[in-house]
């Protein structure tokens, strides 16, 4: 569904890897993989709600200096230069930058938070409607809402 959301984006691309490596995935690793095989900068988008959790991720100290890391935030959610952005954990290896409006790791990473657009759409909302059998039009790509469609997604069994 990731691939065909952003196939219209020649800036995205996807990739499958985390599926096809055996046991658990860990984003670490993941991280790693890519850098082996690229020397373009990475950068970690995830939304607030994980990052909030990111001290019980695999060696998660050791992220921030594998890449750049963007956090995703519902508006009003948020505050760029408060130190209670961060994890405690993580408070020691960041400085804030107000001309980068980011903080900095040791590494030099940056991780920013962003805020995302003002509607009100979180991939449990679309579930939420779908399962209940109501229009997510406008909330996901065509081609996302399609392929639900086709292979039964989200519905609730009979």
């Amino acid at each position: 569904m990731v691939g065909l959301a952003t196939s219209n984006n020649p800036h995205f691309s996807t990739s499958d890897i985390e599926l096809l490596r055996p046991g658990k995935s860990y984003s670490i690793d993941t991280i790693r993989f890519f850098r082996e095989r690229h020397q373009d900068a990475l950068f970690f988008i995830l939304g607030r709600d994980a990052f909030v959790e990111i001290e019980t991720w695999k060696q998660f100290q050791n992220l921030f200096s594998l890449c750049h890391f963007i956090v995703m935030a519902r508006p009003g959610s948020q505050k760029d230069s408060s130190s209670s952005l961060l994890p405690e954990a993580l408070i020691p290896n960041f400085r804030y930058a107000p001309e980068e409006k980011a903080w900095i790791h040791l590494s030099g990473h940056l991780l920013y938070f962003k805020e995302i657009s003002f509607l009100d759409i979180s991939s449990t909302k679309v579930r939420e409607l779908i399962e209940k059998g109501e229009s997510v039009r406008y909330l996901i790509p065509a081609e996302v809402e399609a392929y639900i469609t086709k292979h039964g997604l989200y519905r609730k069994s009979p």
